[in-house]
This record gives structure tokens, C-alpha cells and sequence, in this order.
């Protein structure tokens, strides 16, 4: 089997993700427990990507708007689409992370770290200022990909332990809740 056989194969752990993170966003308005660290802010806005299918049978459904207006996104759910790209934004610590995720290679797109007040006064000409405002700003992408290893760890762990098939129901229960029938 060769690598695009594989992320073929395995794509979809990466929409089931989204679709995890969606549902658990939305479980606790907006606020998910980290163990060992508390809560952070997750919210889904403004653009989502769902599909179905594959090759020249596949379809797309694009749902932007604001986040109580992705109706479209949460019937297209319902109706067996995939979530395979939406747009995320992460608060921690103070700290906005916002973020467009493609569900089937875990991609990060348009990623926008938070302002710090390093990058608000990033005219220095001064080289150790310059330097610190890199660091910075690494530090914060480093951030961003714990906290979304982190919360992929929690929908691993709960994904292949036992406790699977309850929490594919809840999640069942709440597109089935939500979604707005046409």
C-alpha cells in the first residue's frame, strides 16, 4: 500500500475529528476540558466544508455564515456528508488562535496567531527586538499545535476505547437535534 492509498484509507479519523470537536464544542457552549489544564474555547464559524462520496461521484457542500447559521452544515451531517474543512477558533490563556483545519490530513490553513504586544510594535529596528518578536510568534504556533494535538489526544482516546458507541450516539442525538429538515 502506498502513501496516498493510506490517506485515502484514513481520512476519515481526521473528518470524525471535526465532527468530534464540533459536537464537543457545542456540548459545553463553547467550552472544552482540558485534563490538567481547564477549559478552553472552541468555536466553529463561518466556513465549513462537508462531503460525500469519492472520484466523480463525490459531492461538496460549502456553509458559510455565521456560527447559528450553519443549519446547512449540521442538515448536511445529517444527511451522511463528511465534515472535511472548517474554520476554528481556539481562545487559551487569554489567547486567540483562529485557524481553517482540512479534516483529512489534519492540515492547518490560514492559520491567524493571537496579537501580542511585540507584534502590535513590530516596526523595532533593533535585532534582539526583531529576534523576540520571532520567538514569539513560534511560541505561539508551537501553542496552537499542542492544544489541537491535545484535543485530537482526548478524540483518539476516546474513539478507540470502549466507550465508543455512547458517544456516536450522543453525537447522533445532537446532528439529529440540531439539524433543520427542508
Amino acid at each position: 500500500m502506498d502513501l496516498v492509498d493510506l490517506i485515502a484509507e484514513k481520512r476519515f479519523l481526521g473528518q470524525e475529528f471535526l465532527t468530534w470537536l464540533w459536537w464537543k464544542s457545542e456540548e459545553r457552549g463553547g467550552s472544552v476540558a482540558i485534563p490538567g489544564e481547564g477549559d478552553i474555547t472552541v468555536v466553529f464559524e463561518k466556513h465549513m466544508l462537508l462531503e460525500s462520496g469519492e472520484g466523480e461521484s463525490s459531492e461538496k457542500l460549502i456553509c458559510t455564515g455565521l456560527q447559528t447559521e450553519l443549519q446547512e452544515a449540521r442538515t448536511g451531517l445529517q444527511m451522511g456528508k463528511k465534515l472535511e474543512q472548517a474554520r476554528i477558533v481556539i481562545n487559551h490563556n487569554s489567547y486567540e488562535y483562529s485557524l481553517t483545519m482540512a479534516g483529512a490530513l489534519m492540515e492547518y490553513r490560514n492559520v491567524r496567531l493571537p496579537k501580542t504586544e511585540a507584534t502590535e510594535n513590530d516596526k523595532s529596528d533593533k535585532p534582539e527586538e526583531v529576534e523576540g518578536m520571532i520567538l514569539e510568534r513560534i511560541y505561539l504556533l508551537e501553542e496552537l499545535v499542542r492544544l489541537v494535538n491535545v484535543l485530537f489526544g482526548m478524540f483518539l482516546k476516546v474513539r478507540l476505547g470502549a466507550n465508543w458507541r455512547d458517544e456516536l450516539q450522543m453525537i447522533r442525538q445532537w446532528i439529529a437535534k440540531t439539524a433543520v429538515v427542508v
